[in-house]
């Protein structure tokens, strides 16, 4: 259709051929497109995420860890109220199931309840992916049959695990068993399972972005709010390691704000445990010495002052 041409525009047209021959051979999704970058189609609309929800029943806080190869993965998935409990939604996600969930918690649904009615009123149940905690421990993971593979969970009491588009199963094996074997914080146990998840393969499309939200009541700055953690990563070729470099500086942060909040409030003697745990996180910070010393002197502990 081009050898009449001359040779300039006999290149030109030979390219246009061959454009459209490699676009109709391509396979398309339903609108006619190729499909995108993923060799998967419509993939831009699905939250190709793993994500753990967890409870500490020691201290009460709940807290959601989640990573994807997703822009700002924290905007979506994670929804927590103090003393409610914790909800993540992924795959196709809805977000209304993040406050439906949450008002339906508060209201006295159990997790299990809670899914329930959140499905059966979806318009699109079979796609959608999302794990509850409540505020008992009690928890629920949900995986529709649409969503794509490898894709399933893992739940118990104080946890719920799942993920999308993974490497395979033991992505969620190894975040459950990390995070059932890992001490410390409710932050470095969400972490520690999130690498574990990362280790064996992870998103299976690679990484970008990754969060993490701990709430815990009056734990946010000044005691005016519940978000005593609340850190994200949108865009970075390392999203663990950054995020793994924002929760030192959160925990730190966390424990200064809760003992300030308490100094405030003139309970001193309450407000000198997460300061001396502020300076043992930050032990190069001046402020952070100036606080204890303040805190200590007004807790009658004039010599270490």
């Amino acid at each position: 259709m081009c050898d009449h041409l001359g040779r300039g525009k006999f290149a030109a047209c030979l390219a246009a051929v061959l454009i459209l021959i490699c676009w109709r051979t391509l396979p398309c999704d339903a609108k006619g497109f190729p499909p995108t970058r993923d060799n998967q189609p419509n993939m831009v609309k699905t939250m190709r995420t793993f994500s753990i929800v967890a409870r500490d029943p020691n201290t009460g806080e709940l807290g959601i860890a989640v990573a994807s190869r997703f822009f700002a993965v924290g905007s979506v998935v994670p929804w927590a109220k103090a003393d409610v409990g914790a909800v993540a939604t992924q795959s196709f996600a809805n977000t209304t199931f993040g406050w439906r969930g949450l008002e339906l918690l508060e209201k006295g649904l159990t997790a299990e309840e809670t899914l329930e009615i959140l499905v059966r009123g979806d318009d699109d149940p079979e796609r959608r992916q999302f794990g509850i905690v409540a505020a008992d421990g009690k928890s629920a993971t949900y995986t529709g049959k649409d969503c794509l593979a490898w894709a399933g969970g893992r739940n118990g009491p104080n946890y719920a695990i799942q993920g999308n588009i993974l490497a395979g199963q033991a992505v969620v094996d190894a975040m459950e068993d990390v995070f059932l074997q890992t001490e410390g914080t409710l932050a470095e146990r969400l972490y520690a399972a999130l690498l574990a998840g990362e280790e064996k393969g992870g998103d299976a499309r690679g990484k970008q972005s990754a969060a993490m939200l701990v709430v815990k009541k009056a734990a946010g700055y000044g005691g005016y709010t519940d978000r005593a953690i609340d850190i994200r990563v949108d865009d970075h070729p390392e999203p663990f390691q950054e995020l793994g470099r924002l929760l030192n500086f959160a925990q730190m942060n966390y424990a200064w704000n809760e003992a300030w909040t308490l100094f405030t409030q003139k309970k001193y003697a309450e407000a000198l445990p997460p300061m001396e745990r502020t300076a043992r996180l930050a032990p190069e910070n001046a402020e952070v010495y100036y606080d204890l010393a303040v805190i200590r002197l007004a807790a009658g502990k004039d010599s270490l002052a």
